[in-house]
């Protein structure tokens, strides 16, 4: 990992039950379980042989696969993480992505996930995250972005796609478009990485949230890049 080991937002933890345990208050925003794990998780990547998008893989998927001694040693951790998981009411993914569906519009206005943002819902909830293989998510202090919709520029392009007023009919339609949990990185803000193996619990956007959400997006897929392997709860 990076510079996030002296952000004022982020806790390390030492267990996955203090990850569990830990509050969000105050600046805190993302927890992070430091791990250099064992095992071959580039071997399970390599024998998935999964296409160029974004493929879901089950525990029966994994159990299928023929892979040497330290290939299992990684397949045994990936069932152990999503078990884990689950005895805490939480419903992992773990997913093999080749790359992400772009947005057809560029530059400012693009929503997926490649643009810094946070997530959302309508309850109490945390987004639990880990890479094991491929370019890891990148995180940004809250204090080094600015949110998209409140600069000038980006607000006056999405209102002229709206083809409105400003008012709370706009208002809505950012919020349908996601593009009000869309943030742009200051100038010269650099972004942290969450490393891999690591397991990380970040605070998303909800109604009484007791801390800021945590700003993150997925790493940039290069051409002739691997698959990334990711978790995600």
């Amino acid at each position: 990992m990076t510079a996030h080991a002296t952000s004022h937002r982020i806790r390390i933890v030492d267990s996955f039950e203090a990850l569990i345990a830990a509050r969000f208050e105050g600046d805190v925003n993302a927890l992070c379980w430091r791990r250099c794990l064992p095992g071959d998780f580039q071997e399970v990547v390599d024998r998935l042989d999964v296409g160029a998008g974004m493929t879901t893989i089950d525990d029966d998927d994994l159990r299928a696969l023929t892979l040497g001694s330290a290939g299992s040693i990684a397949r045994e951790v990936l069932l152990a993480d999503q078990a884990m998981l689950r005895r805490h009411g939480l419903a992992p993914s773990l997913d093999c992505i080749g790359g992400y569906p772009r947005d057809a519009v560029a530059g400012a206005l693009a929503t997926d996930v490649y643009s810094f943002h946070v997530d959302s819902a309508p309850m109490a909830a945390d987004t639990y995250l880990c890479t094991y293989v491929g370019g890891a998510s990148q995180g940004l202090p809250n204090e080094q972005a600015d949110k998209r919709i409140e600069i000038a520029e980006t607000r006056a392009q999405l209102l002229a796609q709206y083809g409105g007023a400003d008012d709370a009919g706009f208002a809505v339609y950012l919020a349908d478009q996601c593009h009000d949990l869309h943030y742009v990185p200051r100038a010269g803000a650099p972004p942290y990485s969450f490393g891999r193996g690591n397991l990380w619990r970040i605070a998303i956007a909800y109604p009484g949230c007791p801390t800021l959400p945590c700003i993150h997006r997925a790493p940039e897929t290069l051409p002739g890049s691997t698959a990334r392997l990711l978790l995600i709860s």
